[in-house]
């Protein structure tokens, strides 16, 4: 991957991580407004909003930070299957949207719920499930953040291979 091209992806990369953390913030926001807001406006627009922002911004952001991130890997030093933490990474982000892809049905029904009738206490599991997965989404985000930037040490075997294998070949 040339230098130009290389920090292209790392920018579209961090660029979609970044704003992906942000709108599940916001989201977060939005889904505690939901439970504690008294309104029954102010408490359908937020649940309308919700499912808004995350077909809109949360879905395209977090496949595109996917989507780059393994570009990324493959196309640098780093690898995709070398370094535990990119490892830990790549299986965080994949669960992550799945997570978020099988969390699209309960948004779905809260929003229809919120456009068609004032939420009662029927909806408050649907309601705490939707803070609490958001609340989890961010931690999960937040890790992978903290790894990108330490970086901890530690191979994998195939890393471990690639290493013996470039060393081999330097000596020779």
């Amino acid at each position: 991957m040339t230098l130009r091209l290389r920090k292209f992806v790392l920018t579209a990369h961090v660029t979609s991580s970044v704003g992906w953390f942000g709108a599940v913030a916001g989201f977060l926001a939005l889904a505690v407004t939901g439970i504690n807001s008294q309104d029954a406006q102010i408490v359908r627009t937020a649940y309308l909003a919700m499912e808004l922002i995350v077909r809109a911004v949360i879905v395209p952001l977090c496949l595109a930070s996917l989507l780059t991130g393994i570009v990324l890997s493959l196309g640098t030093k780093w690898g995709l299957f070398r370094h535990y933490w990119i490892m830990i990474k790549l299986l965080m982000t994949i669960l992550s949207t799945i997570g978020l892809l099988v969390h699209m049905q309960p948004i779905s029904y809260m929003a229809g719920v919120a456009a068609e009738r004032t939420l009662t206490n029927s909806d408050l599991s649907t309601q705490i499930q939707l803070v609490v997965a958001s609340g989890a989404a961010l931690l999960v985000l937040l890790v992978a953040t903290i790894l990108a930037i330490y970086k901890p040490r530690g191979l994998t075997p195939y890393g471990w291979r690639k290493q013996y294998v470039r060393k081999e070949s330097q000596q020779e």
